[in-house]
């Protein structure tokens, strides 16, 4: 083995083995019981982020311990077409030529997409490789394959034919950006400061005018009414009557509707139908006349009258200006709002009237709360049940119809005799007057219509495939706090309705990988972080570790690179611990399970049952996806008991013909299952290491450790207590190593540990009587209290003037603490955390003072 531990070589080599082996497949297991993950898809356009590495890294850690279990685990990779993001990309390199995508038409504008995608679309595969996910590539999927793509088109017209697809006019999210229709969740909604705009309408009859207050002062030109509460005893007068719309002069009346709000503005609000979702409503009901004032492009329409063709922004400006001059401008007011963006391109949307495609939730949305409800799907952390139900109880219609032309065409054709036809296969006539002359639809689905049916499409349906019979429902979904309304609700309504069968039964959520400052991570913001670059740098394996260790379950990680130099330092232990065992104590050819020691000596015994026990607890976490507990156990067992202590304790036994087989046996089989119960987590190390240790066969295709329970000594915390105490009195006193020391105790010690206190600390305790005298220096581990002359052992005369002054100097600083913490200014104005560390830094000064009181005071 190479004297140092060297990832990038071993990553490099492992991943096509394992490929070329097919451990990955699920087939490797043909008898074991289905377990199945469906990889929330990356964007074909995208690159590895530090959200992927977090959501991959637990998804492979779950699927490799379900594989070394024996399950027949599948994990399903694929990608998905990401309709606007996609076409951007592809825009963008068109008109880097002077081209845009309507100079070259539809059909050739498409091939120029599948044409990115085979030439830059695999980019991120590549890069899920490079971290070791352990992906069936056989089974790999893209949303637009021929298979997905009929699994789509049998949704919409199954939906269409059971009346929940509907083709209307309805206020929709619209991004003149994009040039595409937008569905709620895809609009982020961010506080702005913008103004309140109070504005005068004239009675058209006699004197007197209503004010009403408006956030989008040039969306009044399209308004068709002014609405108040029916309960607004302020305006109960004036409903019925008419006002003059300003600068445009139509008459338009004032209604009473209970969708006014009368704390908002002056209680007076402007009903704009086609412009704003409470007021297409508010219209609906009172049968006004949208009017539509903007156009694709945000820019006045003829219905603006003087404004037409400003920008919409320009025209706010314009309008206002106009308003003020024609003595109908109130006032102005700070107002700060909620303004939705697009969250592709980061436009302001404009709510608009458009004629578009929408499910209807509400007979989708109520099963799928059920099965929460009912637990046969749960959440992990189960609080984000709360947000869930939220979201899915206040749901609006899903609007599926996007302007754009890379996706899943909708399969609709129009006949010049106003017939709609939809249909699994392309038509040839109208199915009303046999017209042939069919127009098809233009517009494309939104891009998680097809992902709501992953976790099914991807293993065949529509097709009755053996791995729908045996991978469906799959087994866990992964995945972060912010896809929840996106994608988790969309699965469980669309798996439910088209299988009857929640598409998976536990929900796993994490948080958002965050700078250390808990800011998001952004490039503007110059604070992200690229996972293949830390790859490059520590080795993937410790990226995965240090991401693992920190993910506690539905709370965010505020990530530090020390974390990946810290995991990189603990894989050069493991990889040293290896070493040591395979050259300088030759161990080799450990069997690739079973082989535990059947009489191990005392201290074999205490690792084997410390080994059992951290595998029930690992299992015990891991089970309840808690998987910063269940390595943060892992990493504590190796460190502390296995490598500091019994490494240096079984040398003890391995000097001893009588016990060293059975030492190194029991030192094999520990470091074997400590490497399966890390190759989850860390499996291109743990793989090179099982090729040194094992040599046959790949721990990626081993079994799960399972330990026989051995009873262990009940002692062994008060030797490794006593042990410690000898060496901290040795530090404490500047006591060499090399210098025996003899203590005396009252009571005698186990035999077993009369070696290893020599071994480990170099020192004997002799049944003798203790004192506490002065000249005299006591230690204490459990019952065991013993004593030491320190003449002779350090230079009395020396060490009391040492100890004095460190008295006094800690004696200062606690007195400076401690004022602080008297002075009522400090606790009151200090932030509670500032005062909780003054507090600490106090305590373990005064414990250092009692420490060092009580050394001095045993030189007498």
């Amino acid at each position: 083995m190479k004297p140092t531990y060297e990832p990038n070589s071993i990553e490099a080599r492992w991943y096509p083995v394992w490929e070329e082996s097919g451990v990955f497949k699920p087939e490797v297991n043909p008898d074991g019981e289905p377990f199945t993950i469906s990889i929330p898809p990356p964007n074909v356009t995208g690159s590895l982020h530090m959200g992927h590495a977090l959501n991959l890294s637990m998804q492979d850690v779950i699927i490799r311990r379900r594989r070394m279990q024996g399950y027949a685990a599948l994990w399903v990779p694929g990608m998905d077409h990401a309709g606007i993001a996609t076409q951007n990309v592809v825009e963008r390199q068109l008109a880097a030529e002077g081209i845009s995508r309507h100079d070259i038409g539809r059909d050739r504008f498409v091939d120029e997409v599948w044409s990115w995608k085979a030439k830059s679309g695999n980019r991120i595969t590549e890069q899920i490789r490079t971290l070791g996910m352990s992906c069936d590539w056989s089974r790999e999927r893209f949303t637009l394959d021929e298979g997905l793509s009929t699994a789509v088109r049998e949704v919409f017209v199954t939906l269409y034919e059971e009346g929940l697809i509907y083709r209307g006019n309805r206020i929709i999210n619209w991004c003149p950006r994009c040039h595409t229709a937008l569905s709620d969740i895809e609009v982020e909604h961010r506080d702005e400061v913008g103004e309140m705009v109070h504005i005068a309408y004239p009675y058209t009859e006699g004197d007197g005018a209503i004010v009403v207050a408006t956030t989008r002062a040039e969306t009044m030109l399209g308004d068709a009414a002014v609405a108040v509460h029916p309960s607004d005893e302020r305006y109960a007068s004036v409903v019925g009557k008419t006002v003059t719309l300003p600068l445009l002069g139509r008459q338009i009346p004032v209604i009473a509707d209970d969708g006014v709000d009368p704390e908002f503005g002056t209680g007076a609000v402007k009903v704009t139908p086609a412009h704003d979702p409470l007021d297409f409503e508010i219209g609906e009901r009172h049968r006004l006349e949208p009017i539509t004032i903007m156009d694709q492009e945000a820019r006045i329409t003829d219905e603006g009258g003087q404004f037409v063709g400003l920008e919409r922004f320009d025209a706010r400006e314009a309008v206002k200006t106009a308003l003020s001059e024609a003595g109908a401008l109130v006032t102005i007011e700070e107002h700060e709002h909620s303004v939705g963006h697009c969250s592709r391109c980061s436009t302001v949307i404009e709510p608009r009237l458009s004629l578009q495609w929408f499910v209807k939730v509400k007979p989708l949305v109520d099963p799928a709360i059920e099965a929460v409800k009912s637990d046969e799907a749960r959440f992990h952390p189960k609080r984000w049940e709360k947000n869930y139900f939220h979201w899915m109880e206040n749901l609006r219609d899903w609007c599926i119809s996007r302007q754009l032309w890379w996706g899943h065409r909708i399969p609709a054709w129009y006949c010049t005799c106003g017939e709609v036809i939809v249909s699994r296969e392309d038509p040839e006539k109208c199915t009303a007057c046999d017209a042939t002359d069919l127009t098809p639809e233009e517009d494309v689905l939104d891009t998680w219509f097809s992902s709501a049916l992953w976790p099914f499409s991807t293993l065949g349906w529509p097709a009755e495939t053996d791995d729908v019979d045996r991978h469906y429902p799959t087994s866990v979904m992964i995945t972060g706090y912010d896809i929840i309304y996106f994608w988790v609700a969309r699965m469980l309504k669309m798996g439910i309705h088209f299988t009857g069968q929640v598409p998976f039964p536990d929900i796993v959520i994490h948080g958002l990988v965050r700078a250390g400052d808990g800011r998001k991570m952004s490039k503007s913001l110059n604070n992200a972080v690229d996972p293949l670059e830390l790859s490059a740098e520590y080795g993937a394996d410790a990226l995965r570790l240090s991401l693992i260790q920190s993910a506690a379950p539905g709370h965010e990680v505020p990530f530090d690179v020390e974390w990946v130099d810290a995991a990189r330092r603990f894989g050069n232990k493991l990889w040293n611990a290896l070493r040591f065992a395979v050259e300088h104590i030759g161990i080799s050819g450990v069997p690739a399970s079973g082989g535990y020691p059947d009489a191990p000596g005392t201290v074999d015994a205490w690792i084997l049952s410390r080994l059992h026990d951290v595998v029930e607890e690992y299992d015990a976490s891991m089970e309840r996806y808690r998987f910063n507990d269940a390595v943060g156990l892992l990493y504590s067992f190796a460190w502390s008991e296995v490598f500091d202590w019994y490494l240096e304790m079984a040398k003890e036994s391995l000097r001893d013909e009588a016990t060293a087989e059975t030492t190194r046996q029991t030192l094999g089989v520990v470091l074997r299952d400590l490497l399966k119960l890390f190759h989850p987590v860390i499996p291109f190390l743990t793989e090179e290491l099982w090729s040194e240790l094992v040599g046959e066969g790949l721990i990626a295709g081993s079994s799960w450790p399972d330990p026989p329970s051995v009873e262990g000594p009940e002692a062994m915390p008060e030797l490794q207590d006593l042990v410690s105490a000898i060496r901290r009195f040795r530090a404490e006193h500047g006591v060499s190593p090399k210098l025996p020391l003899d203590f005396g105790s009252d009571d005698p010690v186990p035999d077993w540990w009369k070696g290893q206190l020599r071994s480990l600390a170099n020192a004997t305790i002799t049944v003798t009587a203790s004192t506490k005298a002065a000249g005299y220096a006591t230690i204490a581990a459990g019952s065991i209290k013993a004593s030491i002359a320190l003449a002779g052992v350090i230079d009395v005369d020396a060490e009391r003037p040492r100890l004095e002054k460190a008295i006094a100097k800690a004696e200062g600083v606690a007195a400076k603490s401690r004022a602080k913490l008297d002075n009522p200014s400090f606790r009151d104005k200090a932030p509670e955390a500032v005062v909780a560390k003054e507090q600490a830094k106090l305590d373990e000064i005064e414990s250092d003072l009692e420490r060092l009181r009580e050394q001095l005071a045993e030189l007498g």
